[in-house]
């Protein structure tokens, strides 16, 4: 049946539906931000940094920007941080910013909405807006990520510069400078000006971003490629001449490093590459963070004047390293953006984060910076975790690649093991051991994940530095050159599974099974010595840090099922006072009695009873006599 309404009618459903409910309405949202475009940027921006004053940690910034038009104007202050994959930078360092044009100082205004804009209405006779303001590192972690310590100075460009909205980043060319303190020596993978060892050549904002500056009185070089390749330099910056010598061993490991990453990846798209490591505990880390010719990392002050190793950090520099070619110059499509404030996103970071650290792992144990045990070691550490983590019942892996903006700023994790938080890295190693499994598998151990390094990361030329990117389609055409197989369906069954042994089933199949015994590995001390936490979570679910606070509570472990939770302080257990040495102790029978633990949390002292799902016990790989040792095959050095 056909039904004509009448004009009135329709005037009047229109009007309801026009205004559903009586009451307030929303106030209209400032004008959009430009957006980037892929269009030449006329002249180039000057920016001076003084990162001179090391006792108030004040960086003060001047720049020149030209002006492209008369009329509004939007400055951008960098808000997503390259190697966070997330909005985790700050505009609160942001201090006394003026705008002035021709000797006059110009109104500017912030965005209502983006705090990281700033909108500035541009005279007609202007022909540049100078710029300046202050950037205030904060003095601790608590308040932020800190820049700038007593004896380390670093140069983040992202918190020093202001760029104009609406041009993609690598067509603003850049000629920035930066004055250090007195008797502080510098390393930066920019190229410096002839003559001003202040200056350095005219870049674009994107690689000037992406190259950042390290300073310090102590900076120790050396140099860790063969004669003949493309320079690669560890510069190491301490507050001490003696923290900087390097023993023959690790300089020995670190050059075989490079030279095994080599056979992975032969085709180098750096034009040289430069380790900025830090040896400061008042900077962010242990970590590190990715460039494409440089990587910023930090590690204890005695990293290297130590009597132990630090089987923890011990691939980090190696991690950092893969990243030159996974991560910057091949970078998933969906996570590159054409400037520092469009929204990127993370569904392949198991590829751009968890291929990396399983290349971390690898390299490590070809070049000797962890031998073949300790990278085994490892490895079982890191699979207890997986199964350990309860959140896979409702979240995926490929969920988690969404933690990096989940948890942006800092926000952390009350339960680690509920909620998830960046599987992509740990979990990641063991997705592509699968894959290494299955194409050896395939081809009658004839080729291995190698050859899927060699022509996923090939193309361009020596010292191309363009970033080329791909899709989840491409990660599987690439497999699919190496082995021919259904490689969509085989990665998406393990990126969307809730059952932990299809994660972790590439260990068998590589040659090793899982199994857990009384006895610590040296790299189990480490992880928890790294941690700061007794890990007594095979047992009763918790790990423990010092004065007995619990750190972390396994979701429905014997702890969580007792009522405990992080932050909780244990005072006594069976009537007598905390110590690790009693709590293992009970615990390493193979029957454990229940324990009554007495705990205060909140001004209250409580009790309550736990009883142990079994013994103490700590993970370790071991050989699966039947199966070929694919394994070792791969941590073996090329």
């Amino acid at each position: 049946m056909r039904v004509v309404a009448s004009a009135v009618v329709l005037s009047f459903f229109f009007a309801q539906a026009s205004l559903a409910s009586e009451g307030p309405q929303p106030a209209p949202l400032p004008p959009p931000i430009p957006v980037a475009r892929d269009v030449p940027f006329n002249g180039q921006i000057t920016l001076d940094v003084d990162a001179s004053n090391l006792s108030q940690r004040i960086y003060r910034v001047r720049e020149s920007i030209p002006v492209q038009a008369a009329g509004p104007m939007v400055l951008l202050y960098p808000q997503w941080e390259t190697a966070s994959h997330a909005p985790t930078a700050s505009v609160a360092g942001l201090t006394g910013l003026t705008v002035v044009s021709n000797g006059r100082p110009l109104k500017w205004e912030r965005d209502t909405v983006n705090m990281f804009a700033f909108h500035v209405d541009v005279p007609a006779d202007a022909k540049a807006l100078d710029v300046s303001f202050q950037y205030l590192s904060p003095f601790s972690l608590r308040q932020g990520a800190v820049v700038m310590t007593a004896s380390t100075v670093t140069v983040p460009w992202q918190n020093v510069v202001l760029y104009p909205a609406g041009w993609f980043t690598r067509n603003i060319p850049v000629s920035a400078r930066v004055t250090l303190p007195n008797g502080f020596a510098s390393a930066t993978a920019l190229e410096s000006n002839p003559g001003d060892a202040s200056g350095f050549r005219t870049t674009s904002l994107e690689t000037l971003v992406d190259s950042p500056v390290y300073a310090s009185r102590h900076v120790g070089r050396y140099a860790l490629a063969r004669k003949g390749e493309a320079p690669v330099t560890l510069n190491v910056f301490a507050d001490d001449e003696r923290r900087i010598a390097i023993k023959s061993a690790q300089l020995d490991a670190l050059r075989a490093m490079v030279q095994q990453a080599g056979k992975v990846f032969p085709k180098r798209h750096y034009r040289h590459y430069d380790f900025l490591l830090a040896l400061d505990n008042a900077l962010p880390g242990p970590g590190g963070s990715e460039q494409a010719q440089s990587s910023t990392d930090t590690l204890p002050p005695d990293y290297f004047a130590g009597d132990e190793r630090d089987l923890i950090n011990a691939d980090l520099l190696a991690h950092e390293f893969v990243h030159s070619w996974n991560g910057r110059y091949r970078q998933p499509a969906d996570l590159w953006t054409a400037d520092f404030n469009t929204p990127a996103r993370g569904s392949l970071l198991w590829v751009y984060e968890g291929q990396t650290e399983f290349w971390g792992r690898v390299l490590a144990a070809r070049s000797g910076l962890r031998t073949k045990q300790e990278t085994l070691d490892a490895l079982a550490v890191g699979a207890a975790q997986v199964l350990a983590q309860k959140g896979r019942t409702w979240k995926s892996l490929q969920d988690s690649t969404n933690d990096a903006i989940i948890t942006a700023g800092g926000r952390s994790t009350s339960w680690r093991d509920w909620q998830r938080r960046e599987d992509y890295y740990g979990e990641g190693v063991f997705l592509w051991l699968a894959v290494d499994a299955e194409i050896r598998e395939q081809t009658h151990e004839v080729k291995g994940i190698d050859d899927f390094a060699r022509d996923f990361f090939a193309g361009g030329a020596e010292g191309d530095l363009s970033t080329r990117t791909y899709a989840f389609a491409d990660v599987c055409a690439a497999l699919n050159r190496v082995a021919p197989l259904d490689w969509a369906g085989f990665l998406r069954k393990r990126l969307d599974t809730h059952d932990p042994t299809i994660v972790l089933n590439g260990i068998e199949r590589e040659g090793y099974r899982l199994v857990f015994d009384g006895t610590p590995s040296d790299y189990s001390r480490a992880n928890e010595l790294d941690s700061g936490a007794s890990d007594f979570s095979s047992a009763i679910g918790f790990t423990i840090g010092k004065g007995g606070v619990i750190r972390s509570v396994a979701w429905e472990g014997p702890a969580f099922k007792a009522g405990l939770a992080p932050g909780i302080k244990i005072d006594a257990i069976n009537g007598k006072p905390y110590s690790f040495e009693s709590l293992a102790a009970l615990l390493r029978n193979r029957s454990p009695a229940p324990l009554k633990l007495t705990w205060s949390v909140d001004g209250e002292t409580m009790s309550t009873t736990l009883h142990a799902s079994g013994p103490l016990q700590y993970a370790h790989l071991a050989r699966l006599g039947s199966a070929p040792d694919r394994l070792g095959e791969l941590l073996a050095p090329r």
